[in-house]
């Protein structure tokens, strides 16, 4: 993959200078565009067409104020969202974005909902490496501490954001997964035990081992449950924080999805030193993750990049969305050897494959 750039290469001055200022008012724009949609005035600009409606016609339903709809819509406008022809308002380009794409929506939500308020924490957070935004949702020392027990919005919002990026991928990894014939297979990060639930239902005789924390694995069990394929799994509460505690051991894969990118890179070593003792003879470690150095579109790597920063003030204080030569490295240095690469999974995710380093 090729190295990001997200600007042109002889951007002029001034231009640079208006970019500089669209990152000094973004929080602003965002909460306008956000009123905007959330409220319905993209709504009804959609439902007038080219057309368009003036603030007027848009005041005359009783949904707004004409003040709040100058202040909203102008915001829209100085951001592409809206446009304005003879003292008429008609969604933009990106205005039709936000009110039908999916995954716009979904960011939007989980900024709002899950990082906005934790954010003004950054600054000490990056200096002290804790979460302390996360006080804004609850009093846990990470956010997988409270995962299964986040207010709303936020529980619904990060939940819809997680399983968008990956419920689009496991349909298409389990013959990977697969691939060596496995018969025992660790989860590693079960969350809410959907990749074991795809695994059981793909392979009638494999047998599935659970690793995450207590919370969390209660919810796993549900699903399992539910799916009816609780007898062919085994649940392991581990904090995978202490160094001392070990893997189950004996696997023939040991599986890791969007799992790594919640630990600083001293616990991923950590991890990685205990996956590695746990696998079985000829055993494989496959871990799926999202690489903002693997993308094939910019769009895709800036949005990873710039989920970083939720780890940084909501979720552990110290992780981030890594470049794949991170985990490399760091497999490397656990005993591990690359073995292949798969990109394009999903919307953004690539699965490393790695084996024994060999003597």
């Amino acid at each position: 993959m090729l190295d990001k750039k997200f600007s042109p290469e002889r951007q002029g001055a001034f231009a640079a200078r208006f970019e500089a200022q669209k990152i000094a008012f973004g929080p602003v724009v965002f909460q306008c565009v956000r009123y905007a949609w959330k409220r319905g005035m993209l709504q009804a600009l959609g439902d007038a067409g080219d057309a368009g409606l003036s603030v007027a016609e848009l005041a005359a339903s009783g949904s707004w104020s004409e003040y709040a709809l100058k202040v909203v819509l102008e915001s829209c406008l100085s951001a592409g969202v809206v446009h304005l022809r003879a003292g008429r308002y008609a969604l933009d380009k990106s205005g039709y974005c936000v009110l039908t794409d999916p995954i716009t929506q979904i960011n939007f939500d989980f900024v709002q909902d899950v990082c906005y308020q934790g954010l003004f924490e950054l600054e000490h957070c990056l200096d002290q490496e804790k979460p302390l935004g996360l006080r804004a949702l609850g009093p846990w020392r990470t956010l997988y501490e409270g995962m299964s027990s986040l207010p709303e919005p936020a529980k619904s919002s990060w939940f819809a954001f997680d399983h968008h990026y990956s419920d689009t991928s496991f349909p298409t990894i389990l013959p990977d997964v697969f691939a060596t014939m496995p018969t025992r297979i660790m989860d590693v990060g079960a969350n809410t035990g959907k990749f074991s639930c795809a695994a059981l239902a793909f392979n009638s005789s494999v047998e599935l081992h659970l690793v995450d924390l207590p919370q969390q694995l209660a919810v796993a069990d549900a699903a399992l449950a539910a799916a009816g394929v609780r007898q062919r799994a085994s649940l392991h509460a581990v904090d995978l924080l202490d160094d001392g505690c070990a893997l189950p051991a004996a696997m023939d894969v040991i599986w890791m999805s969007q799992f790594l990118s919640c630990f600083s890179e001293t616990a991923i070593a950590s991890i990685l030193r205990r996956a590695v003792a746990a696998l079985a003879p000829g055993g494989q470690l496959l871990i799926m993750d999202t690489f903002w150095d693997r993308q094939r579109y910019d769009i895709a790597a800036y949005c990873l990049i710039n989920t970083s920063p939720y780890f940084t003030a909501m979720a552990s204080g110290n992780s981030k969305i890594y470049e794949s030569g991170d985990y490399i490295g760091l497999a490397q240095a656990a005993g591990l050897q690359l073995v292949t690469v798969r990109d394009d999974i999903g919307y953004c995710h690539s699965l490393l494959r790695f084996s024994r380093a060999k003597a």
